[in-house]
Formats: C-alpha cells, sequence, structure tokens
C-alpha cells in the first residue's frame, strides 16, 4: 500500500492567523511539523496551504530537511470546508500528475511534536486491518475535559470501531455524581489525525453534510451516519501538543527541548 501524508496548512484562522508560521524557537510550526513526519514511514508527504506565503516557506528550507526527495508543497483552494476536502484535492491532483496512491493520512498542521509513531500506527490500520477510515484516541485524565466542548470524546466497540463522537461527555453516568464519572468508566478523547483509503476519502468528501455532522460540527459523524465504518486504536508514543492559541504557542516555547 502506498500511503501519502498530507498536512492541511491554512495561514487564515479565527483564533490565531498566520499559525503555521508561527516561529516554535527558531523554526516555524510547519517546519516542525514536517520534519516529525518525514520521520514516518510515509512515501510521500506534501504541505497543502491555501497561501503563497506558507509556500515560500517550505520552500525555504524543503531540502535542508528531505534529502530523499518526499516532501513538496502545494497550492490548493480557499474554499475547502475541512481538511480532508483539501487531501482529497491533493489526491486527485497527484493522481492526475500520473502519481497515485493508494491511502491517505491526514497529519495536523499545528502538531509539531507529534509522535511519527502514531502516523505509522493510523497507516497500519488500513494495512492491516482493512480499516477504510482511521483515527486514534487517548485516554481522558482530567475531569474538566469532560465538560469542556473543545475536547471530543469518542465511544468505541469491542473491536476498536467508533459508535460515536461527541463534544458532549461519552457516556452518561446514571446515579453518579459529575464529578465522579471518570471513576466510574474510561473516557476517551479524540485525536485530530485521520487516515483514509483513496476510495473511503473520495466517497465522503462527496456526500452532503449529514444531521448529526451539523449538530455537533463534528465531520466524522457524517461518515458514521452514511454507514462508513471508522476504526479507532488507542494511540501509542508520546502525547501530541495541538496548538490553538497564541498562549499554547507561549507555553510550548517554554518548554527546553524547543529553544532550537
Amino acid at each position: 500500500m502506498k500511503v501519502l501524508g498530507v498536512i492541511p496548512a491554512r495561514y487564515g484562522s479565527t483564533r490565531f492567523p498566520g499559525k503555521p508560521l508561527a516561529m516554535i524557537g527558531e523554526k516555524t510550526m510547519i517546519r516542525r511539523t514536517c520534519e516529525q513526519a518525514l520521520k514516518a514511514s510515509l512515501d510521500a508527504v506534501v504541505v497543502a496551504t491555501d497561501d503563497t506565503r506558507i509556500v515560500e516557506e517550505v520552500e525555504r528550507w524543503q531540502g535542508l530537511v528531505d534529502g530523499a526527495g518526499r516532501l513538496r508543497v502545494m497550492m490548493t483552494r480557499e474554499d475547502h470546508p475541512s481538511g480532508t476536502d483539501r487531501c482529497r484535492e491533493v489526491l486527485d491532483t497527484l493522481e492526475a500528475q500520473g502519481a497515485p496512491y493508494d491511502a491517505v493520512v491526514n497529519i495536523q498542521g499545528d502538531e509539531p511534536m507529534i509522535d511519527p509513531a502514531r502516523i505509522d500506527q493510523l497507516a497500519s490500520l488500513l494495512k492491516e486491518k482493512g480499516a477504510p477510515l482511521a483515527t486514534l484516541a487517548e485516554p481522558v485524565t482530567d475531569a474538566a475535559e469532560l465538560d469542556n466542548a473543545n475536547v471530543v470524546k469518542v465511544v468505541f466497540d469491542h473491536g476498536g470501531r467508533a459508535l460515536y463522537f461527541s463534544r458532549h461527555p461519552l457516556p452518561y453516568v446514571r446515579g453518579v455524581e459529575r464529578q465522579q464519572w471518570l471513576d466510574q468508566t474510561p473516557y476517551y478523547r479524540h485525536l485530530g489525525l485521520y487516515a483514509y483509503t483513496a476510495t473511503a476519502l473520495r466517497a465522503v468528501t462527496a456526500l452532503p453534510k449529514s444531521r448529526l455532522e451539523a449538530a455537533e460540527s463534528l465531520e466524522q459523524l457524517r461518515w458514521l451516519e452514511n454507514g462508513w465504518p471508522v476504526h479507532i486504536a488507542v494511540a501509542v508514543g508520546k502525547p501530541s501538543f495541538g496548538i490553538d492559541t497564541p498562549e499554547d504557542l507561549e507555553r510550548i516555547n517554554r518548554m527546553n527541548e524547543y529553544k532550537i
């Protein structure tokens, strides 16, 4: 199976404009994300952006970080509703250029600490389990996250197939005070890292927005609602650190390992 890694990197952001070009130590966020992605066993990595400033930034150090010629940067449409749709455009463009891929891993551009083992773990779900769509989760350890709508929760069956994703705590623990829920049953937070077979990616991006997706603003609910199984694995390796706000950037810059 030939696997492509795509890093969607939009310049515009309501909470943090220009985020991919934010400096972490002496390197930009998008550079650190690319360096981590290139450590995984991917056949190629493409930065998919809608802004020439990001193209110029990647081209500036592209040869330094990628001696094997696996890294590319590509301009994509500005009006994509999600990173998944941006991945679809990259997949189709490369196939039209005579470079088809069997699967795509969607790597968040604001995850400069992403463990390459997690990228490989996702790809293995497609290769070894025959999953059409896959993503990762990790245990919730802080009770405050249960009521945080920005932390997406997921429940899955014994075979690792997702039952539901929600911004609301799942499951509800009847007869127990909310503060004790985490002591009663495991909770898992969804990590925004996806893998799709080429067939599944083209199929789910062609579907109209679903009722549940509109209610929770979670695109993966469209896939479930249309009968597409989403396989879940509990993430291996080091926890990641997503950067959503300037405050997050300040916090990561205080970490000693990112001084250079």
